[in-house]
C-alpha cells in the first residue's frame, strides 16, 4: 500500500485523536493530500484537504474542530481532530493526488462514543 494511515481508535465524545498518513515509495512533490470519511450506506465525503503550498479546505461540519497539516519532506499528512462528536464515527481514508492519479490508503476506523 502506497499510503499508510494510522491513529484511529475509540474515543469519547469531546475527546481528540490525531490521524497520520505517510506516502511511501515513488512519490515526489505530491499535490493535494487530504482526508475523507465514509459510513455504511453513504458515499465517501471530503473531510479536509491541504495543497502542497499549505492551503486548506474543510467540510463545514468539521470547521473549527479539525486541523489538517502536512510534512512535505516526509510525504505525510495529519488530521488533528478535537471536540469529537458521535456523528464523526466513520472509516477515515487518506488521499494523495500525485501526477493526476488519486491514491488511497486502506482506511482507519474512528469511533466516537456518546
Amino acid at each position: 500500500e502506497p499510503l499508510q494511515a494510522s491513529g484511529g481508535g475509540l474515543v469519547q465524545a469531546g475527546g481528540s485523536l490525531r490521524l497520520s498518513c505517510a506516502a511511501s515509495g515513488k512519490f515526489f512533490s505530491i499535490n493535494d493530500m487530504g482526508w475523507y470519511r465514509q459510513t455504511p450506506g453513504k458515499q465517501r465525503e471530503l473531510v479536509a484537504v491541504i495543497t502542497s503550498g499549505g492551503i486548506t479546505n474543510y467540510a463545514d461540519s468539521v470547521k473549527g474542530r479539525f486541523t489538517v497539516s502536512r510534512d512535505n519532506a516526509k510525504n505525510t499528512v495529519y488530521l488533528q481532530m478535537n471536540s469529537l462528536k458521535p456523528e464523526y464515527t466513520a472509516v477515515y481514508y487518506c488521499n494523495a493526488d500525485y501526477r493526476r492519479i488519486n491514491y488511497w490508503g486502506k482506511g482507519t476506523l474512528v469511533t466516537v462514543s456518546s
